[in-house]
């Protein structure tokens, strides 16, 4: 059974791996110190620690269907207040929003209708947060569908998240004086590769060794 898989799993982790470690895990009992600030979907395929291979305390990390961020002020959800823990208290550098691909919620989006009845809780987080995207597809691109379809989707969402982001006054303070850098990626689960957003370009693609920031648009205003 899986819950017998998962507690050999915990009695592994504390007879080797946290007995071979037990320094560091002591010093994690004293504070942490990340400086990214990690927004993913909750799909079981996605794991940021293996996928970034880092260490736990390297990573604060946001977890949620569709990655998806709601708007500031729209209410006081459990988003809001990780990021702004985040960017305040803990002072993190660098967001990124990573959507993936083959996301369910992203297809349950694109499907909406048919989940108001069987999942009603769903139905009412992807009408509320996603009807921007939803418009977006139906009205710009109208001759795709299926897999090619659901990756414009799936981007789409990302960028509209990022735009979400902006809109909380921690972040647009710490953007604006270049304190804070937001990223826009796609993890591609049968590659392993990931797809970053290059404004240059306009487009998403492969991240190499340097970032593809995006930029804070108030960032170029001259004071008044």
């Amino acid at each position: 059974m899986p819950i017998k898989r998962i507690i050999s799993g915990l009695n592994d982790f504390q007879e080797n791996y946290f007995k071979a470690n037990q320094d560091f895990f002591e010093q994690l009992s004293q504070g942490q110190t990340p400086e990214i600030l990690f927004i993913t979907c909750c799909d079981s395929r996605i794991a940021p620690n293996l996928l970034t291979q880092t260490k736990p305390g390297e990573l604060f990390i946001i977890r949620n269907m569709g990655n998806i961020i709601p708007p500031y002020g729209t209410l006081n959800s459990s988003e809001a207040t990780g990021i702004e823990y985040a960017v305040q208290a803990l002072n993190i550098k660098e967001i990124v929003i990573c959507g993936h691909s083959h996301c369910g919620s992203i297809k349950g989006l694109l499907q909406l209708q048919s989940l108001s009845d069987e999942m009603p809780l769903v139905y009412d987080w992807l009408k509320h947060y996603g009807e921007p995207i939803r418009r977006i597809i139906r009205e710009n691109y109208p001759e795709y569908s299926g897999e090619e379809l659901l990756n414009i989707a799936t981007q789409t969402n990302v960028l509209n998240q990022i735009a979400n982001l902006e809109t909380y006054p921690v972040v647009r303070s710490r953007l604006q004086a270049g304190k804070l850098q937001l990223h826009a990626w796609v993890y591609e689960i049968e590659t392993g590769e990931i797809l970053a957003y290059d404004v240059k370009q306009n487009q998403f693609v492969p991240l190499e060794q340097e970032p593809f920031p995006v930029p804070d648009p108030l960032s170029t205003m001259q004071p008044i």
